[in-house]
C-alpha cells in the first residue's frame, strides 16, 4: 500500500467514527428519560420514539390524540419544534 492510499483509507475511517459519533447523546445533554418526563408534561400522552441525532432530541408521539414529531433541546429538553407525523 502506498503512502496516499494509506492516508486515504485512514481518513475515511476517522470521519467512520465521527458519523458513529454524530447521534450519541454528549456529555452535558439532559438524559433521555428527563426529556421524556418534559415531553409528557407538555401535552403528550404517549412518546413512542427518541433519539439523538444533529445536536438535539428528535421523537415521536401521541398529542391531542394524533401522532407528531418533535424536536428537542439537548441540554435543557424543552420542544423546539414539532409537527404531524406523515
Amino acid at each position: 500500500m502506498n503512502r496516499a492510499t494509506a492516508i486515504f483509507a485512514m481518513s475515511l475511517s476517522v470521519g467512520a467514527l465521527d458519523l458513529a459519533r454524530a447521534d450519541q447523546p454528549g456529555p452535558d445533554w439532559m438524559p433521555a428519560q428527563e426529556v421524556i418526563e418534559k415531553v409528557l408534561k407538555s401535552g403528550y400522552t404517549q412518546v413512542t420514539k427518541i433519539e439523538a441525532d444533529d445536536g438535539r432530541w428528535e421523537g415521536e408521539g401521541v398529542k391531542n390524540g394524533q401522532r407528531m414529531e418533535f424536536r428537542a433541546d439537548a441540554k435543557t429538553g424543552a420542544i423546539t419544534s414539532e409537527k404531524l407525523d406523515d
